[in-house]
């Protein structure tokens, strides 16, 4: 049986992960039964789940999963990289070597996942490691800012962009860029170099300014 923290957590992971289509209607009743709790149970955690926006409510109309859109993954991907730039920069100010050694040991992490999807025919085992490892790597880079309202913006931007492309991202024809993209970031935020690393994060989320890569 799930207790309450356990529920929160799993329906975030699923709805950031493609674990419910977009648009698709969430109804308590039925997750209480999966879930074996009460519906109510269900109720707060998807309110909950709504302030990140990772749900939508409207009265008479219940919960549902947001829609995919080229708008909001443009605006999402814009704010990614305002905050990770200045996340980044800030850190890089703040962290000292602590830092330094918690991001290379998150790249080591990711680097070697991506590494391997990019070598296999079929990744699906891979998926939720390689979501988990990727935003450990990202939040890693803002975690010495000095700010909790920037990490808590950028974890709210961060989990609706990968809502955004929760479908679109399991193709993984991106993978061998991103390898070389998570490599620059890093060589760039260790070395100190505040203009090269807002251009690589820049780099790394560049395709999605445009908003085509949902089509898939």
């Amino acid at each position: 049986m799930f207790n309450e923290k356990d529920i929160y957590l799993n329906l975030q992971g699923r709805l950031v992960s493609a674990g419910f289509e977009h648009g698709a209607k969430l109804r308590a009743e039925v997750l209480s039964r999966e879930y074996d709790c009460s519906a109510s149970t269900i109720r707060e955690a998807l309110f909950r789940l709504s302030t990140l926006g990772l749900v939508k409510f409207q009265e008479q109309r219940g919960f549902r999963v947001p829609e995919r859109s080229p708008e909001k993954l443009m605006e999402l991907t814009h704010m990614r990289v305002l905050l990770e730039g200045e996340g980044t920069v800030l850190s890089i100010h703040k962290g000292g070597v602590a830092w330094e050694a918690r991001l290379t040991a998150a790249h080591h992490q990711l680097s070697h996942i991506e590494k391997r999807i990019h070598t296999t025919d079929d990744p699906t085992d891979l998926v939720p490691i390689w979501f988990n490892a990727e935003r450990e790597f990202h939040q890693t880079l803002i975690s010495a800012c000095g700010s909790e309202t920037l990490k808590e913006l950028h974890a709210k931007v961060y989990a609706q962009f990968r809502q955004q492309l929760m479908v679109a991202d399991r193709q993984f024809d991106f993978i061998s860029d991103n390898i070389q993209h998570h490599a620059e970031i890093l060589a760039a935020a260790v070395s100190g170099d505040e203009g090269l690393t807002r251009q690589k994060i820049h780099d790394h989320l560049a395709r999605h300014l445009t908003g085509n890569t949902l089509q898939v």
